[in-house]
């Protein structure tokens, strides 16, 4: 434990000591509370907030500690610091013989929501962490792999993988395997992973088995991993990894990339000039793989700039908005499946997973037009109310054929009786110029393009932003979770 923090800040130990108090660790002399009434008579657990708490004291607490499990966490954490630290200082620099391919790394180390969204509990069991490295040689490397992933949706609310696709920048394919998440799986999201329960039969392959046996191998040279939104697919890989370019990332309007993100679909309409699937078609992990390392060799080769007419996007929204009708359904009890909503909502629909939490989770109900989604409203049987933005919702409450009962809210996504009233309102947006009054759609990267009349959705997605961005300010200014909150230290540079 001496080796592990002797070189460390304090601002690392602080974060070591947070998380054993997250994790409920306990060394020789007891958790850290405990400690503290040992250690120090004088105020004991009163002074109980490690960043007040002198570098002496946290270094007597995290010596108590000796069973590997636990210096292995620990180790873990420091390599995370100090690959955060590389990134950053890495960002700082710009040197004359640098390649294309760093450049797109460095675009996208570079983007405003990197520090957002790039911040991966790595320090958690099972992920696979790569070390920065200093080698020359690795830092120069051209070698680029293009990666996608599918995740399911298990029984205790998380998400899992089970399926990834890999492919080098010859579009040759270097991974394309199924997996079997080792939890229950309570959704197969068949009809965005295009993954049913008869595909998962036989198979043996795991995370643990994609991470040693593949990752492994793909990154053993200083591999640029190449993806759109690559952060989701590191996420379900478990994998801490640097050396990236985002393609949501490196693509923007004139003044460069935005936190309005472009989605793969659009990327492909506008850069390459085809789609990539058919409205509510599944998604082709592949394909999306595929398409990444094509946008990523477009930009390197000249073919393309990075900026995105605006004419492009906004007929791209309008016709995804135009296209269906949809309804936000929230507060959905994590024990009632996604195909338990058929026996709740009326009418014919596919689903689309949106976001879960602890207990609950929420899904968009997705309609053949707004007609059918306005019809499915009507004719739910619950208590008319209105979300924090004054539009109308429902709460419902049910009880399933196998005996399971609760609530649940829908929300009216879309208001508009016509065609003519959706262009009317985007023209009046466009021409409006008083801030605050109107809301423009901005575009979901899961879920597409969305309207200003999606009050609920927009709601909830606003919190979660501003809380993480409140989150990402607090640990600039007292340097504390950045260890949890930023972990950007990414490796393989």
């Amino acid at each position: 434990m001496d080796e592990i923090i002797a070189s460390a800040k304090k601002e690392v130990l602080v974060e070591m000591v947070k998380l054993a108090q997250k994790k409920e660790m306990a060394g020789s002399k007891g958790q850290w509370k405990d400690f503290l009434k040992v250690y120090d008579k004088k105020f004991g657990t009163s002074l109980s907030d490690p960043s007040r708490r002198n570098i002496e004291s946290l270094d007597a607490f995290l010596k108590t500690f000796a069973k590997s499990s636990d210096l292995e966490f620990f180790k873990k954490v420091l390599q995370c610091h100090s690959n955060r630290d590389k990134v950053e200082q890495y960002k700082k620099t710009s040197p004359d013989d640098e390649t294309a391919e760093q450049k797109l790394v460095r675009l996208s180390l570079m983007h405003p929501q990197y520090p957002i969204d790039y911040c991966l509990p790595s320090y958690e069991e099972e992920w696979l962490v790569k070390k920065c490295s200093k080698n020359s040689r690795i830092m120069k490397s051209t070698e680029m792999i293009a990666i996608d992933c599918e995740m399911v949706l298990c029984e205790d609310g998380t998400e899992a993988l089970v399926k990834v696709c890999a492919v080098d920048r010859n579009l040759q394919v270097k991974l394309d395997t199924v997996v079997k998440p080792r939890k229950a799986i309570a959704d197969y999201r068949t009809e965005i992973t295009g993954i049913s329960a008869t595909d998962l039969d036989g198979v043996t392959c795991t995370l643990p088995d994609v991470q040693q046996k593949s990752m492994k191998k793909i990154l053993a040279h200083g591999t640029i991993l190449v993806g759109h939104s690559l952060y989701n697919d590191l996420q379900a890989l478990k994998l801490d990894h640097a050396r990236v370019i985002d393609t949501s990332y490196i693509f923007g309007d004139k003044n460069g990339p935005t936190r309005k993100k472009p989605s793969l679909s659009l990327l492909c309409k506008a850069k390459l000039g085809y789609e990539l699937r058919k409205p509510g078609s599944p998604h082709n992990c592949l394909d999306d793989a595929c398409a990444a390392m094509k946008l990523v060799l477009a930009r390197l080769e000249g073919r393309v700039d990075g900026v995105i007419p605006e004419e492009v996007k906004e007929l791209d929204a309008g016709r995804k908005e135009l296209g269906a009708g949809r309804l936000f359904v929230h507060r959905i009890p994590i024990n009632v499946l996604i195909k338990d909503l058929q026996e709740v909502i009326p009418g014919n629909f596919t689903l689309q997973m949106k976001t879960s939490k602890k207990n609950t989770y929420s899904a968009f109900v997705i309609f053949k037009d707004i007609e059918e989604a306005n019809e499915a409203f009507e004719n739910l049987e619950g208590d008319l109310e209105k979300d924090l933005r004054g539009q109308p919702q429902k709460l419902v409450k049910f009880e399933l054929a196998s005996g399971l009962s609760g609530s649940l809210y829908v929300c009216k996504s879309i208001h508009d009786d016509s065609v003519k009233q959706l262009q009317s309102r985007k023209r009046e947006d466009r021409d409006e110029d008083i801030s605050g009054t109107l809301k423009k759609s901005r575009t979901d990267q899961t879920c597409g393009p969305i309207l200003e009349t999606d009050q609920c959705e927009v709601q909830l997605e606003e919190i979660q932003k501003l809380k993480e961005e409140l989150n990402h300010r607090d640990q600039e200014i007292s340097n504390l979770n950045r260890i949890i909150a930023a972990l950007i230290r990414k490796q393989g540079l």
